[in-house]
């Protein structure tokens, strides 16, 4: 079963707005506006259609229980380094060139990593939460999902080899958050 929604806060709706919209090539399909819960306070709930069954959605919280100077970064927000919790969208083997040009053009740094079963492309958003495009190099195989259950228990699992990233700096604009 797929989502429909994943939803994240905002602390600058125009550049997540211009990220969404621009780099990433979505579409803004509805806003909601409404009270939130504390007297006095309210919020913009706004809705973009990822073009793949399902929609990322983003918070522009007025409300004085919410800080002016929180972090949206749900990785480095928490402590953890960016790449931990993020977003991954899925793409066909033959978009991956097309989107990482895409996001260079519009000033974005981009790290690529072949991961053998998928290759991805990463770069930061707006607020600085970590975005994927993946697509499948291949289809995973029985002894991958029996190896999965086997190592999901194990408290010292055997290591697998990194993968090594390449990176593609930003083309135009200024560049925005790192993603090394």
């Amino acid at each position: 079963m797929g989502f429909h929604h994943v939803a994240f806060a905002t602390r600058d709706t125009a550049a997540t707005h211009r990220f969404y919209t621009e780099a990433m090539g979505f579409d803004l399909v509805k806003v909601v506006t409404a009270p939130t819960d504390h007297p006095g306070g309210w919020a913009k709930h706004l809705f973009y259609d990822t073009g793949g069954n399902g929609l990322i959605a983003f918070w522009e919280l007025h409300d004085e229980r919410v800080p002016e100077d929180f972090d949206p970064a749900i990785s480095t927000g928490m402590g953890l380094p960016v790449w931990v919790n993020h977003v991954a969208f899925h793409a066909e083997p033959a978009e991956l060139e097309v989107r990482r040009e895409r996001w260079r053009d519009h000033g974005y740094d981009v790290l690529e990593v072949d991961h053998e079963f998928c290759v991805s492309i990463y770069t930061v958003d707006p607020n600085g939460i970590l975005v994927e495009w993946c697509a499948d190099a291949r289809a995973l195989t029985a002894e991958e999902r029996e190896r999965a259950h086997a190592v999901v228990a194990d408290p010292s699992p055997p290591l697998e080899a990194a993968p090594t990233p390449v990176f593609h700096p930003a083309q135009a604009r200024s560049s925005h958050t790192s993603v090394r």
